[in-house]
């Protein structure tokens, strides 16, 4: 093949040079305007070109113009507010650009402005009698020309004709760079926002903090301002959680949120729907907001309302105010993720709350209203959950007071959950009857025992029963177990030491008798009975609190009354692991009068 290596061929390779060279520069390019100086610079090479003149609109609404001549700097033009001008009409379709790409147009410039303003009056100017107008997309709603002043007209076969359209091509491709790496740095941003978030709602199930901590993480890392509504039992749609980028207009947003009537109508259609929506411009008015309101709300360029959903529930509503530009406000799909991550969050509060009084009533049930204040005794207990999950317990004690005698008890039903509750219902409930029918305490267990296994029960249950019978100025305690903790005994002087009694549990093995164990108690003794929930509690080294239990026991004597309670917060301050609910039931003698 024979090498071309004329005038043509040398202009070519030329070109093609500095039109790489251009395409290199554009690595560090955050806007596809900080191109021009280059762009211009490389049309002007061109010898036919005088002059370079591009503009840039939104939809027909011209943005700024730029201009470049020989033996000058580039001069940029920002468009006044609301210029319109010929855009409309020259507007390339921007519903595909990959089939629209930028097309150059002829000019003659001696026929008047016509529908090329203002590129015809700059051009003009710099002594051009013909031009050629590339136009090309940058966005649903941007676009922008790029025009060449020529002397004379160039022929359709001329290859600026080319150049100009590959020079935009090179816009195009920046400019698409460009915007994916913004919306890539957005996503970034905006999923670690949505993490935070997540994390923030997380870590509490008090719905009021959990949403005030959104709002203010929220502002203004989103928005300037945010409010969250939530639906009451009456009806009522009312802000719960509020922030403002301006501490003086917090009093404002709070009242404007709860009182304005069209500010709770257009939360309410909101929430009618499925998705959020933006209001802009027009579609504020009537409301606090806007250019065309006073105060705090003239600053609020938008409002994006989204509703709070959960399990086809509406919850309530989270709305953001904007004073930033359209560019700068998070998209819809963004704000309903948040409202989403919101909901569920808000669901899940309120099911745990839910769930945590039913449970508290239902172990109400399981406990005794209150003890006996029997002559000669001081009676304490204390209960204190430590499961997480909320299931109830199988913890239970009861005192029953005979006469001048009193018999205590406390027992574990095995694992938690409603068929342990039920259990502990019958537990309780059975051993307290036997005890106010007279039963002794190893007959009691006896006879619980066999009511277990006709019953046919599934899981195993512990208990502790003694009988405290007044013996002078003190008490016999009779004691029968049956596979639960043996109680301690704390003598006046600070003496600590185990009730050595022992017996297997019950709901297993048929005919059993449980033994019974007897020491005395004097003025100023008190005896402690508790469930493992007490003694297996761990620190963060996995140590029991068991080892600690005889100095515990020694420690809470002081607090007289108040023994139960101190024994149950030392082992709760002491517990590092453990999900076993705690019992304790104290009783200490007291002068008999």
């Amino acid at each position: 093949m024979e090498r071309d290596d004329g005038p043509k061929a040398a202009r070519d390779h030329s070109w093609a040079a500095r039109l790489h060279r251009l395409w290199m520069v554009t690595g560090g390019v955050t806007d596809v305007t900080a191109m021009a100086d280059h762009v211009y610079a490389l049309l002007l090479a061109e010898p036919e070109v005088l002059a370079v003149v591009g503009t840039r609109w939104t939809g027909g609404e011209l943005r700024y113009t730029r201009r470049l001549t020989s033996g000058t700097r580039p001069v940029t033009e920002v468009a006044e507010d609301g210029t319109k001008s010929a855009g409309a009409a020259r507007r390339p379709d921007s519903s595909d650009p990959a089939a629209h790409g930028p097309a150059v147009v002829d000019r003659l410039l001696p026929d008047g402005e016509g529908d090329f303003a203002p590129e015809h009056r700059l051009l003009s100017d710099a002594g051009a009698a013909a031009a050629l107008e590339c136009r090309f997309v940058l966005g649903e709603n941007d676009w922008a020309t790029l025009s060449v002043g020529l002397a004379v007209p160039v022929g359709p076969d001329d290859p600026l004709r080319q150049r100009l359209t590959q020079v935009c091509d090179v816009l195009v491709a920046i400019n698409r760079r460009i915007v994916d790496v913004r919306a890539h740095e957005r996503r970034q941003v905006e999923e670690a926002f949505l993490a935070e978030a997540s994390f923030l709602m997380d870590e509490s199930l008090d719905i009021e903090e959990t949403l005030s901590r959104v709002a203010r993480l929220a502002v203004p890392a989103v928005a300037e301002g945010c409010v969250v509504h939530l639906f009451q039992p009456d009806g009522r749609l009312v802000p719960v959680a509020r922030a403002h980028v301006a501490a003086t207009a917090q009093d404002w947003l709070s009242e404007v949120t709860r009182r304005d009537t069209w500010t709770g109508d257009t939360l309410r259609r909101v929430m009618r729907g499925r998705t959020g929506v933006v209001l802009r411009e027009a579609e504020l008015a009537g409301g606090p907001f806007g250019a065309a309101t006073d105060g705090p709300g003239r600053l609020v360029r938008a409002v994006s309302v989204s509703p709070l959903r959960a399990r086809a529930r509406a919850l309530g509503t989270l709305t953001f105010l904007f004073q930033r530009t359209d560019e700068d406000i998070s998209g819809l799909r963004m704000l309903d993720d948040l409202a989403r991550r919101a909901a569920l969050a808000i669901d899940t509060s309120t099911s745990y709350e839910l769930r945590r009084r039913h449970v508290a009533q239902l172990q109400r049930h399981l406990l005794p209203p209150a003890l006996p204040s029997p002559r000669g005794l001081e009676l304490s207990a204390a209960y204190a959950v430590a499961d997480a999950s909320l299931d109830v317990g199988g913890d239970f004690y009861d005192a029953v007071q005979r006469g001048d005698e009193v018999a205590l008890f406390i027992g574990d039903v095995c694992g938690r959950g409603a068929e342990a509750a039920a259990m502990t219902g019958l537990a309780r409930h059975t051993l307290r009857t036997l005890l106010e029918d007279g039963a002794a305490p190893g007959r009691a267990l006896e006879r619980l025992n066999q009511a277990l296994l006709r019953e046919k029960v599934s899981r195993f249950v512990t208990a502790l029963v003694t009988l405290l019978v007044p013996d002078g100025d003190g008490y016999l305690l009779h004691t029968a177990c049956a596979g639960h903790p043996p109680p301690m005994v704390l003598r006046a002087d600070g003496d600590v030491a185990e009730v050595h009694v022992s017996g297997v549990l019950m709901g297993v093995l048929d005919g059993h008798r449980y033994r019974t164990a007897t020491v005395r108690l004097n003025p100023g003794d008190t005896v402690v009975m508790f469930t493992d929930g007490l003694t297996e509690a761990r620190d963060a080294g996995g140590v029991m609190f068991e080892t600690r239990l005889v100095d515990a026991v020694r420690r809470c004597g002081a607090a007289r009354g108040a023994v139960a309670e101190h024994l149950v917060g030392m082992a709760a301050d002491f517990r590092a692991s453990g999900d076993d609910d705690t019992a304790v039931l104290v009783a200490r003698v007291t002068e008999r009068s």
